[in-house]
Parts: structure tokens; sequence; C-alpha cells
């Protein structure tokens, strides 16, 4: 299982890639196996600010949708726009180019209570 460590990681399988107030999210590499092929991603939440835990879009996949959990509370920035043509990177580069959303964070302190890659392992039965 491909679980990095730079990044941190949600219950719920997204990612978090921390830069200053600035961040990365995106599905883990056992989530998009879970799912299985990815169809469609649809996230029409830019410009919004969005609390910690809620929706911020949905994944879909051959046999279900699934929808996106924000791992910290902050704006939405901008989407993957390589989605739109290339959903299937959230199944060959999860923690690359199948990245989803870039956010500014608005409270650093939720970073806290994130899981770490060994705790995230536990987690999923790793």
């Amino acid at each position: 299982m491909n679980l990095p460590d730079d990044l941190r990681y949600t219950k719920d399988h997204e990612w978090i890639r921390v830069s200053g107030n600035e961040a990365y999210i995106g599905i883990t590499d056992f989530a998009q196996k879970e799912l299985g092929d990815i169809v469609y991603v649809d996230i029409n939440t830019v410009g919004e600010e969005i609390r910690q835990n809620e929706i911020f879009g949905t994944v879909e996949a051959v046999k279900t949708v699934s929808d996106l959990f924000i791992p910290v509370s902050g704006t939405i920035q901008e989407v993957n726009d390589l989605l739109n043509s290339q959903p299937e990177l959230v199944n060959t580069d999860p923690y690359g180019k199948g990245w989803m959303i870039r956010m500014t964070i608005a409270d650093p302190q939720e970073l806290e209570g994130l899981l770490s890659a060994n705790t995230y392992a536990a987690v999923i039965g790793g």
C-alpha cells in the first residue's frame, strides 16, 4: 500500500499535502482501489469556504458514487482540471497528478487531528 509519510490522512480516506497555508487534497491509494475505475470527478465548490469534514464534491466509479470530505476547514481555490478529461489519474497517480483540489487552510490547528501514514495504515488494516 502506497502511503507517503509527508501527507496527513483522514478516516474517510482523503489525503492532504500542506505547504504554508495552502494544501492539496485527494483520495488515498486504498480508496481508489476500493472504488475501482474512476470515471468522473464532480467538484463545483471553487471559491466556497467549507468546514472540516463537510462534503466538497463526489467521485464516480463504474459501480458507485462516493462523497469527498474536506480534511480541514478552508476555501477551495482550484480544482484539478486534468480530471475533467482524465479522471483515471485518480487511479494511476492518486498522490501526484490525481490530486483533486487546492485550498487555503482556515484553521491550521485542525491539522493536528489528522492521521499520520502509520496511523492511517492501522485504520485500513495495513
